[in-house]
């Protein structure tokens, strides 16, 4: 008898549980739907997980497909829908004429969880995020951004990367440390007050896991973080995330440490030393956000603003130019009709120099390295194209639908240079080109990665040939999607082109056979 009674007593409980899970379904079945009413259309989201799956399946056809919803698309993350901007007029109406009520940052454990809500990139708009970029900016022109000094620094670590790759002149190589070292050593003298040796193994440890945490965030791992921040008391990849970030800020701290002991207040090196000055500063003043833990997150995030997604769109470009081998000799041929081979590129030089200006401006436009933008959060209940978009609603900029709009661009679907240029031949900008977003939260580097992108490309097209090895598998264009659409990791081969002759007819079809179109 006891035993029949401790059956049913099980059965009723597992009866009861049944029943519970299936009126918590039922609940959040009924809540997606209340919420879809009000929200634009979008892809049907899932239970308590919404399009999370599809984002990470196939992220890059999860952006292509928000488009056919129209302008506005509603895509769930987890239980929260983020409203997707397809359309630049849109883009244009939210985060330019609307500014100030779009330019919140959602909070994300992943990211509160290594920078305890400082710095400026994951900081919501408001009263801290306004103090530290004012400061950025303020100070990073103060050291060159923007100035003819910022060129010159340029142009000389130019040099030194073509000297780091001719080091391996006719073999395969994997270009990824030299040209994170190159391009960081631009953002470090300015913030560090100095730069770095290819050959510094500590430094190239740290641009290792830099690299390695972008891809880990915007992986799988980082979305099941931010919908289960609870993991972070359990073992996992993640923990691997916060081991890096705490080495990186290590690294931030031990130079501030040694910048606090060197100070002259007469005499400021970087961004550092003008830091410090400022927190001595403000140490009276009650609304001050200055203090060391912002320095920290803050400079953090110079570094890696400065470092990941130039030189990413570097490695992109190469493999286009290696793609197509017709549009790298044309580039040579143009820089060297205008600048030979000794004298070092300007920014002036983009005027006399058209179709290398252009081909800058299409690696940027196809390889469109964050498709989605970075997700701004509305900072106040507001309207947008007859919809009520509730505060704190997620919003991302569907950049790549805009980069790729079939009606405004010459070749959208594929890699091509006249994109960018007139019917004279000369360079002509494109509205529809948004690589470094628009309102508040426009990149604060826009400047410095201009100029990097256009003195270290035609530095290296001017000196140096690429191409594939002949053993090289095709590449996958679609690359791998984190916080940034990185190119996933290949060897190539440079060559000099000092006192070559000049190359001969690209072999047809060549370009087509190592070009998977996006």
């Amino acid at each position: 008898m006891q035993s029949v009674l401790r059956y049913l007593d099980l059965g009723s409980a597992g009866l009861a549980l049944l029943l519970c899970l299936v009126s918590l379904v039922l609940l959040e079945i009924f809540r997606l739907s209340s919420s879809k009413s009000r929200n634009p259309p979008g892809p049907t989201p899932l239970p308590f997980v919404g399009n999370i799956l599809q984002f990470m399946k196939d992220p890059l056809n999860a952006t292509r497909s928000t488009v056919q919803y129209g302008d506005l698309c509603s895509v769930y993350i987890g239980r929260r829908p983020m409203i997707v901007l397809n359309n630049i007029e849109v883009v244009k109406e939210a985060l330019v004429q609307k500014g100030t009520v779009f330019s919140g940052r959602p909070y994300m454990p992943l990211i509160h969880w290594i920078t305890n809500g400082y710095g400026i990139l994951a900081v919501t708009y408001g009263h801290m995020w306004k103090q530290q970029r004012r400061f950025a900016l303020h100070t990073l022109r103060n050291f060159g951004l923007g100035k003819k000094t910022a060129e010159e620094r340029v142009a000389e670590e130019a040099q030194c990367l073509i000297t780091e790759m001719l080091k391996h002149e006719g073999k395969a190589f994997n270009p990824m440390h030299p040209i994170m070292n190159a391009v960081s050593n631009i953002i470090c003298s300015i913030v560090f007050g100095d730069r770095f040796d290819y050959d510094n193994k500590r430094f190239a440890k740290l641009l290792e896991i830099l690299n390695e945490n972008i891809r880990l965030s915007g992986s799988p791992v980082g979305l099941i973080f931010n919908l289960l921040p609870f993991i972070k008391y359990l073992p996992g990849p993640h923990q691997k995330i916060r081991r890096n970030a705490r080495a990186l800020v290590e690294f931030i701290r031990e130079a501030m440490e040694e910048h606090r002991s060197t100070l002259d207040t007469e005499n400021l090196r970087d961004f550092i030393d003008a830091y410090l000055v400022e927190i001595s500063k403000q140490e009276t003043n009650e609304d001050s956000t200055f203090h060391e833990e912002n320095l920290l997150m803050s400079t953090a995030d110079l570094f890696l603003a400065g470092t990941e997604t130039t030189s990413t769109t570097l490695r992109w470009g190469l493999i286009f130019m290696m793609n197509h081998p017709e549009i790298q000799e044309r580039c040579h041929e143009e820089i060297i009709r205008v600048l030979g081979y000794d004298r070092a590129p300007s920014m002036d030089d983009r005027v006399s120099l058209p179709y290398t200006h252009a081909t800058v401006h299409e690696i940027q436009r196809f390889g469109n390295i964050v498709p989605l933008g970075v997700i701004h959060q509305t900072t106040e209940t507001t309207q947008l194209r007859g919809y009520t978009i509730p505060k704190e609603t997620e919003i991302s900029a569907n950049l790549m639908a805009i980069m790729l709009d079939k009606e405004h661009w010459k070749h959208p679907d594929t890699f091509n240079p006249e994109n960018f240029l007139d019917e004279n031949g000369q360079f002509c900008k494109n509205e529809y080109f948004l690589a470094f977003s628009l309102g508040p939260r426009v990149c604060l580097g826009e400047s410095l990665a201009r100029t990097e992108l256009f003195i270290f490309f035609t530095s290296l097209l001017q000196k140096l040939r690429f191409s594939w090895p002949h053993d090289a598998p095709p590449i996958d264009m679609d690359g791998e999607l984190g916080v940034v659409r990185m190119a996933h990791p290949f060897n190539m081969i440079c060559r000099s082109r000092e006192g070559s002759v000049p190359s001969s007819p690209v072999t047809p079809g060549l370009s087509s056979l190592r070009n998977n179109q996006m």
